[in-house]
């Protein structure tokens, strides 16, 4: 599913990664550690496009990032905190983003929603969600057009014990489905529960952990 080889990232006089080679394979759920500011989220965004590297080539699907295509084609991202529009509601918010390529319909979104735990009937505007329930939505977000990669930075962020259990349950569920996943979590359980292999990046620099 991913192939990275050789990425550099540099940003002015920073090297914020160092010639990364791995590969990610589908079907699975790969486990990505490391403190912060490791390079972890660049990688991420890398892969999704929205970064490009300075030397290197990044494969999603068969199709190089950045030639072949902009953006990887099924793909649905949670990177860093989720933003929304404050001041409608969680539906709203998706049904504005399901209509940028309009694959899906209403119904999708709200299944989506309630997947996630939330109530697509919730008539509170977004600026008055807790942490957990915006990243909950992030993940509805994420979700509703079935894609086939997700990328996670973590994704359990601001979720009490029970929302941990159910989004870890809901994971493997997306894994059955022929989902690969992949995830950045400072939770050494998270990754051990979850993840099929694990890397870990340090100052730019990756290694396999298994």
């Amino acid at each position: 599913m991913i192939k990275v080889e050789n990425v550099s990232l540099k940003i002015k006089k920073d090297m914020i990664l160092r010639d990364i080679n791995v590969e990610f394979d589908d079907g699975k759920i790969h486990g990505i550690i490391g403190r912060n500011g490791s390079g972890k989220t660049m990688l991420m965004k890398c892969i999704c496009g929205f970064i490009r590297p300075t030397e290197g080539e990044i494969t999603v699907a068969g199709k190089q990032i950045g030639v072949d295509c902009d953006f990887p084609e099924s793909v649905g991202v949670i990177i860093e905190t989720p933003e929304f529009i404050p001041y409608y509601t969680g539906f709203k918010n998706l049904k504005l983003l399901a209509d940028i390529r309009h694959k899906i319909s209403d119904e999708d979104i709200r299944r989506s929603i309630e997947l996630v735990g939330l109530d697509p009937k919730l008539k509170k505007s977004v600026r008055k969600y807790s942490l957990g329930m915006r990243q909950r939505l992030g993940l509805a977000q994420a979700i509703m057009e079935d894609p086939d990669l997700l990328i996670l930075d973590e994704p359990m962020n601001g979720l009490d014990k029970d929302g941990v259990g159910e989004m870890r349950k809901y994971l493997l569920d997306l894994k059955s489905q022929g989902k690969t996943i992949l995830i950045a979590s400072h939770s050494a359980e998270d990754i051990d529960v979850l993840c099929d292999s694990v890397v870990e990046m340090d100052k730019g620099r990756m290694e396999r952990v298994r």
